[in-house]
This record gives C-alpha cells, structure tokens and sequence, in this order.
C-alpha cells in the first residue's frame, strides 16, 4: 500500500514506518498509509522562512495574483481527478463541487483582489496624513509582508478548499506556506499540491506540504510566524500551550468547534418559512453535515416548530443515501467509521442531556454511514449548547420571543455564521444587534433573496468567513483581511520626496514640473509627482449661464440673482460641474495620444464657491499608476483647481486609460 509523500525542502519525501492507514469512506478499503516519521520538518521551518519568503519578497502583490491566477487556471484541468478521489472520502458529485471547484474560485477570488494592490510590498493602509503646518512632514500607516513562515493545519471535510483558502492570501501577502492536512483527506490533499507543484508556476519553497503530523516543527516556530488550524476546539487547546505561542511570539489563530443557529423570524411568511426549511435541509446534507459552519441549532417560533421540522425531515427523506460512485445516490458516508463513532457519541450525550430524536432518515446505519437526525429540545437544555454532532445532525428549539431567540443563539459561546429567515427590515435589524457581538457572520434570509444567496454554510472568499467565541478565538478569514492578517504594520514617517519615493504615490509637496505636457507621455514615460500647471481662465455670467441651458440645471443659486442673494453664498455662483469641465478644458492636451479614455473620477470635493469675476488655474499631477495589462495602464491624476487668490476651490481624482509603449 502507498505511503503518502510529503513535499518539504523541494522534494517529495516518504515518511518511515507504518503511520496511519486511510480507508475508503464507503467501503472500508485501505487506501494508502500516512506518515511524516524521519521527515526533516523543523529544518522545513527554516527552509521555508528563508528560501521562500525571499522568493516570493522579490515579486509584488500583483505579480503574485497573476501568478494565482494562473495556478487557478492550471487546477481547472485536473478537476476530475480530484472530483474522483473525493468519492473515496464519501463525497457525492455536489459535495466536490463545493471543495474542488470553490476551491479553484478561491484563487481566482485572490487573483481579482490583486489588481487593486500595488506591484511592489509596500501596501498603503490608510490616507497620507500632514504632521507639520508647513507641508514638510507627513505620515501614514503601511503593511509589509512578515519575514516567516505560516504552518497551516486543515480539517478533513474540505481538503482542496481547506488547503487553498488559507494558501492563497498568505501567498498574496509575500508570506510562504507549510500545509498540513488531516490524515482521513491527505491522499486528496497531496493530489492537489502535487498538480500546484508540477504547474511550475510556485517560487520554490512558496508551498510545503507535510502528510502526517508536524513532528518538531513547531520547535522551529517564532517570532514573525503564525499558525493557522481549523479543527476540534481540545486539539486548539493544546496547540496554544506549545511554548512557539506562550514564549517565542509565534501567532495562532484557530478556527474550531461552532454550534451554529438558523432562526425563523416571528415575522416570516408562507414564503419564507419554505426558504427556510430548504436552506436547512441542505445544510446538513451537504458533506453529510460535515461542515463547520452547518446548521447545528435550529430556533422556530414555538407555534411553528412542528411545521418546519416535518417540512426539514420531507427534504431529507428524498436523499438516497450509499457509495456516492453509484448512479442515484445524493448523500454519502462520513469521512471514517472514527467520525461516525465521533457523532453517535454527540447524539447520545444530547439525548442524555434532555433532547429527543424527533426523526432520523432510514437509510444505511452501518460504517461510515450515519442517517440524517432531527431532535428536539427546549432552549434550556445546556447540552444542546455545548455539544456538537459534527455530520447530519439538527436541534430544532422553539422559542417565545425575539429576546429568548438571541438569548438561546448566544448561549452557544460565539458561532461562526447564524442566519436569520425574515422578510422584515426592522426584525432584521433588531435580530442583528443582537446576534453581532457573538457571531462572525450574519447572513438574512427571505424570499427575495432565496434565490441568489450563497446560503448559510458557504463562505465567500471576500469575507470574513466566520469567528469568533466558541469558534476558536479567532477568525475565519477573508478577502483583503485575510491577506492583512499575514502583513506587519508600520507607521512611515518622513518628508514628501521620500514618501512619494516610497509609496510610489504623490505626496503634496513633492511634485515637479512637466518638461512636456504629460498626456503626450505613455504610461512608463511618466512618472509620480510630474505636474501641470495650467494657464488660467476667468469666469463670466455668460459661462453659468450657456453651462445652466447645456445641462439643463437651473438651480436657484446659479440662475436667479434675488434668491442667490438670500442663499449662503451672498450672490450668484457657478455649477461645481461647470468648475470640473473648466478645468478639463485647462488641462486636457486635445490632440491625439497615448491617454485614450477618461476612466473615473474619486474624491470629489467643492471647497470655494465660483462667481462671476472669479479666476480659475487647474494643477494636474501625476498621483499613482496601475498597470492594467500588456498594452494599458491607468494613471490616476490628482487636480487641484484655485482661485485668482489661491485659494482650493476644488479637488479630485481622475483616472485615465493610457497607452504603453508599442513593443520594438
């Protein structure tokens, strides 16, 4: 039988002795064999750190999503394979789908945010701010990638997804992986990280990957590194006692057990009540109800319950359950013989505890196989709170009001996602401030949104997944704050030149006169900070009056000289837009070039109003630019336009799609 390989240093390594066997989930059939034993795993640690992370240091934020891309695009060609070894971990078709092809989105996912972050490793965090009244001194916050290594250990139900929801926003932030995935999937796992290896698109040391356990990894483990788990909340307890959390600074975050509640709104009709019940059926038949943010609490208005919990039971009474190769089947076994044990043991102690078995799906209950259960059991029932049956299993709790509602949710010590069926606003509203402060995501349901919602256990790679209480003490992570969680910030100060050098951006006071005008200039020619400033252009009663008739605004304080007096202006002004197209007609070069199109416009501010007489000068600068693709870029422009005293009378952004230089 094989023996997993590992993938550590830059070669795949086979661990010594017999390890741990994995079986096929439907059939018993011994699959392979995992083992790190003898593997050089502290020295992985290291090689990683170093080897890695200067690899990937020396590409920028956006160069490593176009390599994320790319890897995506790789995966889709071995989606069938995976899909194949997934059956032998009791997945049907629709369950790999949610991990192999979720788990392909995720890179795409990153790969999308990557466009808005800068090329280089220096990521802004928030707006420049002035330090000193004469423009000398600014500051600002920044991220920069950690100088270590990021250990990475997922749990068995998702172990394509698993794996590439934590990998790709530590790629993305410059910072190398070692995934460890749990033993019954490993077999999946390594499939995965074998067809990332051989895309050849990884940096070397980008991507380690360990079938077994961490060994001595964690002596190697310190300042600057993290670790991030997904599993059991005893396994989580454990690891926060290892001395690379309490004494060297390494960072943990733990993402465990969560007791997640679906709630029927007192205010829910026919309509959404169907959503509901559907909504929850499918929770617990998706991966068997393998999931950590699956619907393991059900609150329904006490006049409700029976109602909901049949119409539960309806849905699940029309999956058929076996091997999921076999034509017709929709939901498989639990990953091992070891997870069923692991939920039979968490139904009895519920009904110990004082819930019933409401009802329970007559297909197979031997092996791996566990029947999909209903129970049921008054809120005050602590073991419902505090136990969770991790497959297809669901409490149904009726509740009086609103208030024991958010009571009877909270009591489960913080959960990762709870949902909310409710048509109405202000239910919603009410549930959600109570909810908020124990749930890492709320996510609202109803019939105008039944239709298009992810649902309640399907995370979305831009948000923030899940967390925090029970659920480990810290979060499930997602888009760009999943990518900050692996950057140090820093606080840069200085003078404008050497912020704008740094930043790459401009910084009021740096800027430097164009020697030509900056639109005949492809976008590699120009550079951050060159400046335009204009001839200028005074004001008549004839201009606000041709601009009120071309655009059809005939607003009092422009048109009408009495009201315009009485206005808190004192006299008649000019439109803020007739001030934005005078500008364009200073600064704008109309001969044919390599800007081609007005892109946008952000940060819009009118500061003085414009009157008759008034003397308007636009500065055109060169404030940041990103490039776009092989051909284009998109400049964004600061203007500043002023009055005949100096004064800002308005300010704005303007982005434009311009040309690079043709290839030679």
């Amino acid at each position: 039988m094989e023996t997993i390989a590992s993938y550590l240093l830059g070669e795949w390594k086979t661990g010594a002795g017999e390890g741990r066997t994995v079986a096929d989930a439907a059939t018993g059939a011994p699959l392979a064999r995992v083992t790190s034993r003898g593997l050089p795993l502290k020295e992985a640690v290291a090689w990683g750190r170093a080897v890695g992370g200067e690899n990937l240091r020396a590409l920028g934020f956006a160069e490593r999503g176009r390599i994320l891309r790319r890897l995506a695009e790789h995966l889709l060609g071995h989606k069938e394979a995976l899909y194949r070894l997934s059956a032998t971990t009791g997945a049907t078709r629709k369950d790999a789908w949610y991990d192999v092809d979720g788990g392909v989105g995720v890179l795409f996912s990153y790969a999308r945010l990557a466009r808005k972050l800068p090329e280089g490793n220096l990521l802004p965090e928030d707006a420049l701010l002035p330090l000193s009244k004469d423009g000398t001194f600014w500051g600002r916050h920044a991220l920069v990638p950690r100088e270590g290594i990021t250990v990475q250990i997922n749990a068995f139900n998702f172990p394509v997804w698993g794996l590439l929801e934590k990998f790709a926003p530590a790629f993305l932030a410059g910072v190398p992986t070692l995934a460890k995935p749990a033993s019954p999937t490993a077999h999946v796992a390594a499939a995965l990280v074998r067809a990332m290896v051989d895309s050849g698109l990884l940096p070397e040391g980008s991507l380690q990957f360990v079938a077994g356990g961490l060994g001595d990894a964690f002596d190697a483990l310190a300042e600057g590194d993290s670790v991030y788990f997904t599993g059991s909340a005893a396994t989580a307890d454990r690891l926060r006692r290892q001395p690379a959390f309490t004494e060297r600074g390494a960072r943990l975050n733990a993402e465990t057990d969560s007791l997640n509640a679906a709630i029927l709104g007192e205010r829910a009709e026919a309509e959404d009540e169907a959503a509901f019940a559907a909504m929850v059926a499918d929770e617990l038949s998706i991966k068997a109800g393998q999931r950590c943010t699956a619907v393991r609490r059900v609150l329904v208005p006490a006049g409700r319950l029976e109602a909901v919990l049949e119409a539960v039971a309806e849905r699940l009474g029309g999956h058929v359950l076996g091997d999921p190769r076999e034509e017709g089947v929709t939901l498989g076994p639990l990953v091992s013989e070891e997870q069923r044990a692991e939920v039979a043991r968490a139904v009895a102690a519920l009904e110990a505890g004082g819930a019933r078995v409401a009802w329970r799906h007559p297909g197979p209950a031997e092996g791996a196989f566990f029947p999909p259960t209903l129970l049921v059991a008054e809120p005050d029932v602590e073991a419902v709170h505090a136990v969770e049956p991790f497959g297809p299993v669901a409490t149904f709790l009726p509740y009086r009001d609103r208030d024991e509602a958010v009571r009877t949710a909270n009591r489960g010590g913080g959960s990762l996602v709870a949902t909310v069926a409710t048509p109405d606003p202000e239910e919603a509203r009410a549930f959600f401030e109570g909810l908020a402060p124990r749930h890492g995501r709320v996510h609202f349901l109803n019939r105008r949104d039944a239709r298009s919602t992810t649902g309640h256990g399907s995370p979305i790679p831009v948000l923030k997944h899940g967390g925090p209480g029970r659920a480990g003490g810290g979060e499930e992570l997602g888009g760009l704050l999943a990518v900050s969680h692996h950057l140090l910030r820093v606080a840069v100060q200085g003078d404008p030149k050497t912020l704008q050098t740094l930043f790459d951006e401009h910084v009021e006071g740096a800027e430097r006169p164009a020697a030509v005008h900056p639109f005949r200039k492809h976008f590699e020619e120009l550079e951050v900070g060159e400046t335009l400033t204009t001839h200028r252009r005074t004001v008549t009663e004839a201009d606000i009056a041709a601009f009120a008739n071309l655009s059809w605004d005939h607003f009092y304080a422009h048109t009408d000289d009495l009201a315009a007096k009485e206005s808190l202006f004192g006299r008649r002004v000019a439109h803020g837009y007739f001030v934005l197209s005078s500008a364009a007609g200073l600064f704008v070069d109309p001969a044919p070039g390599p800007v081609l199109a007005n892109y946008g416009l952000e940060g819009l501010r009118f500061l003085e109003p414009v009157g008759v007489g008034d003397t308007l000068r636009a500065r055109l600068t060169v404030k940041r630019k990103t490039p776009r693709d092989e051909n284009t870029g998109v400049v964004a422009w600061d203007v500043l336009v002023t009055n005949q005293e100096e004064k800002p009378v308005a300010r704005y952004t303007i982005l434009t799609l311009v040309a690079r230089k043709p290839r030679e």
